[in-house]
């Protein structure tokens, strides 16, 4: 229905040509920009009301306390979260601060910019169901092992614990009289992100329509000819600088691969925008010695970069003929 309201916009009320590449990416731009607003909105209001259940103190003192499963926990703990990387920090330092395990605490700032909803959105909607389930193991994966494999290396002699007591202030804890309150929570925590990120959903969509509808797929099927084997290093390296929300990086990635480009190549330059940054790693030396922000992020880019590949590997499979 949203795109015959669409096509009808573009091509009748615009009386703009359907072969034309403008059309096309002007039709483009609209119904993935209203697509992605109404999926966002909905679902973060959903999940935004059961997440008013969870006590995040209580989450934080739970963990510390949990040995085998800790990892499992924060990283699930993470998914849940809506938050980019740089946006997990202040949790992140409330860790450091109660004395969580410095793997524990990994698991959860790896997968909270890995897996959110509005991330699992985006991909439900441009790479359907499968991708997306696989996206998501493979996003906790990557926490967990990361995290258990940091927490094995004894670290926690480069956290800098010195740090400023209005940084590790913990959440207050918020109290509901009844459902209308949850589901007034929901939708104003929807609200709040889309207020965030409609820029960036507009912006990210403007340049996967460009990509999607002007360039040719021969300048990619040329750029992958010359990489090879080696395109997914190379996307994960020119991820971790750009740093941006995921509203803005999926479009890319789904016009990328709509392009030629591998889906674990995509999604590793998808993955690491997310989870690594130059931003977060400024705001990491806060905690951290930059011995520890080197090893987070070169052991953080190898798990990325073998989730690319594995990807790459079974896409047949995936992505429907």
């Amino acid at each position: 229905m949203l795109q015959l309201v669409v096509d009808w916009i573009v091509y009748s009320l615009f009386n703009l040509d359907p072969a034309s590449h403008w059309a096309k990416a002007l039709n483009f731009f609209i119904y993935d920009t209203v697509k992605i607003m109404l999926l966002l909105f909905f679902l973060i209001a959903i999940l935004g009301f059961f997440r008013s259940f969870i006590d995040q103190n209580r989450i934080k003192a739970w963990l510390v306390d949990k040995k085998i499963f800790a990892n499992f926990f924060a990283s699930l703990f993470g998914a849940l979260t809506p938050f980019c990387s740089c946006s997990s920090i202040p949790i992140f330092l409330s860790f450091v601060k109660l004395g969580v395990p410095l793997g524990v605490m990994f698991s959860f700032l790896i997968t909270s910019p890995l897996i959110n909803e509005y991330l699992v959105v985006l991909m439900l909607g441009f790479f359907g169901w499968k991708i997306t389930a696989i996206y998501i193991v493979s996003g906790m994966f990557i926490g967990i092992f990361v995290g258990a494999i940091l927490g094995k290396m004894k670290l926690e002699k480069y956290l800098v614990r010195d740090l400023a007591g209005n940084e590790l202030e913990d959440s207050s804890v918020v109290e509901y009289s009844g459902m209308k309150q949850r589901i007034l929570f929901g939708i104003d925590e929807a609200n709040s992100i889309l207020k965030r990120l409609w820029i960036w959903i507009v912006v990210g969509v403007g340049i996967g329509a460009v990509i999607h509808n002007y360039v040719p797929k021969e300048a990619i099927d040329s750029a992958l000819s010359k990489t090879g084997i080696f395109s997914v290093p190379i996307a994960t390296a020119l991820g971790v600088p750009m740093y941006g929300s995921c509203a803005a990086i999926v479009p890319i990635a789904v016009a990328l691969f709509r392009k030629g480009v591998p889906l674990g190549t995509a999604l590793a330059f998808m993955m690491a925008t997310s989870a690594l940054s130059l931003p977060e790693a400024v705001i990491l030396r806060r905690a951290m010695k930059l011995q520890l922000i080197a090893i987070f992020f070169g052991i953080t880019t190898l798990g990325i970069i073998l989730t690319g590949y594995l990807f790459n590997f079974l896409q047949e499979v995936l992505v429907h003929p």
